[in-house]
């Protein structure tokens, strides 16, 4: 029986999920402004025993028809916000357990950057940070912003990821060692010279030569998240990934995901049992399954195709309301072009598999319809909620759940009061080990890699 982790998926604009839900009246994502708001919810998530709040993050947007979207605009999806690094060291204040990871993507800049930027969040938190490594999402749009001639193709772009995320690795771990910053006033030392290395790092696709600034923070690296889920994401996972993102389809295929990496991990030399992997959890609760059901009903009615193919635009390139409604993706992905850079799991989910026939479009518009980027849903009372979130993790093997709000900060308060207390009275929450992040996660001491 699995100790469990939870983490609240959140993005530092209007909305989360890639669905319609902040006109809500329930709702407080249009406050993502107020630094208040954010405030609240961190508090609210320290208090009831959350392990960290995740932020998604990029710099594409949705395009259709050669243009950013218009449905993105006007429903915000995927579309407006800030860095939400900026807001850590705020939060990190107001908290004293609650741990934070952010997503930066490899390729948009050289690793020195980035390494620097996160161990002055590990500082910061006094070794609460952690990094969702991404290669990027609606890389067509990326492309544009960026002036780059084209796409940068998908296996490419996790061959730069490895080169990249070992490159910020050797900054962290290997640039000082842990005597080197001796402040000695008496004897007018600051930094021990023998004891700080230089960087010699020739990839094909980065190199550095000198030396990493930034004293080692409590955590050195910080804790490692990675969410990709195509065969080369699973491989970049296997190699770094101290906690993995899955996609959430079917306990099935979950499972069969979650077996696929830890067999990847073990064959990289790693302990299987160290990677702790999730998956998406959009969870409406309220104290009677009928207040549950009607808060459903109520987000489910604000979705629209619009809405769907406006976000599964912006995922794989694939504009659904310009395709035959009739037709599968099959033919759209025989057809070649750009089709299979951008979002491949969100493709071949929808190929067919397992002898099942592959959906039409219109099936696809339809099954999408409130789902959006999220993952397993459940829709009830406290115990109806908390039996299903075990019910899933013994199915899939998981260590845990991305806890995605519908109504913002009323669903994560919703389900830290009323969920998490009776998961933790049945001995499923997982229990701290010390201070930092990693060891909050790995529920052993020991706060670095290794």
């Amino acid at each position: 029986m699995t100790d469990l982790h939870f983490g609240v998926f959140e993005v530092y604009a209007p909305q989360v999920g890639g669905t319609y839900s902040w006109a809500h009246p329930l709702c407080d994502a249009a406050d993502y402004l107020d630094p208040e708001r954010w405030v609240r919810m961190a508090k609210i998530m320290d208090r009831t025993g959350y392990d960290f709040l995740f932020f998604a993050d990029g710099f594409g947007y949705p395009m259709q028809n050669g243009d950013i979207s218009a449905a993105c605009l006007s429903a915000a999806i995927n579309f407006s916000g800030l860095d939400p690094s900026t807001i850590i060291p705020i939060l990190a204040r107001e908290t004293e357990k609650l741990g934070f990871v952010v997503t930066a993507t490899t390729g948009m800049d050289h690793p020195l950057p980035l390494a620097r930027r996160f161990s002055t969040l590990d500082h910061l938190t006094r070794g609460r940070i952690g990094w969702n490594v991404v290669t990027g999402a609606s890389q067509n749009a990326v492309a544009e912003l960026f002036g780059h001639p084209e796409m940068v193709a998908h296996d490419t772009r996790y061959e730069m990821a490895e080169e990249y995320v070992s490159l910020a690795r050797s900054y962290w771990e290997q640039s000082w060692d842990d005597d080197a910053l001796v402040a000695d006033a008496a004897s007018g030392v600051y930094i021990d010279p023998s004891r700080i290395h230089r960087t010699q790092f020739e990839g094909a696709h980065y190199r550095s030569r000198g030396y990493f600034g930034a004293p080692p923070s409590p955590q050195r690296t910080p804790v490692i998240f990675q969410a990709g889920t195509s065969p080369k994401g699973r491989a970049l996972a296997a190699s770094h990934a101290e906690g993995v993102f899955v996609q959430a389809t079917t306990p099935e295929h979950t499972a069969a995901a979650v077996a696929d990496i830890r067999r990847r991990a073990a064959e990289a030399g790693r302990d299987p049992d160290d990677i702790r992997i999730m998956a998406g959890l959009t969870a409406i609760v309220d104290e009677t399954q009928a207040g549950a059901e009607q808060l459903w009903r109520e987000f489910h009615g604000m979705q629209s195709d619009e809405v769907v193919a406006a976000l599964y635009a912006g995922n794989t390139g694939i504009d659904l309301l310009t395709l035959d409604p009739d037709k599968t993706l099959a033919e759209v992905v025989a057809a070649g072009g750009v089709v299979g850079q951008m979002g491949t799991s969100n493709i071949e989910r929808f190929l067919g598999r397992d002898g099942s026939p592959a959906p039409t479009v219109r099936q696809i518009l339809d099954d999408l319809r409130g789902k959006g980027t999220r993952g397993f849903r459940i829709v009830g009372d406290a115990e109806q909620v908390a039996d299903r979130v075990e019910e899933l993790a013994d199915q899939t093997g998981l260590d845990g759940f991305l806890f995605e709000p519908v109504f913002g900060t009323r669903d994560v308060e919703a389900f830290g009061e009323l969920v998490l207390p009776r998961l933790r009275e049945r001995g499923r929450l997982a229990t701290p080990a010390g201070p930092t992040l990693r060891e909050r996660m790995r529920e052993r001491p020991g706060a670095r890699l290794g």
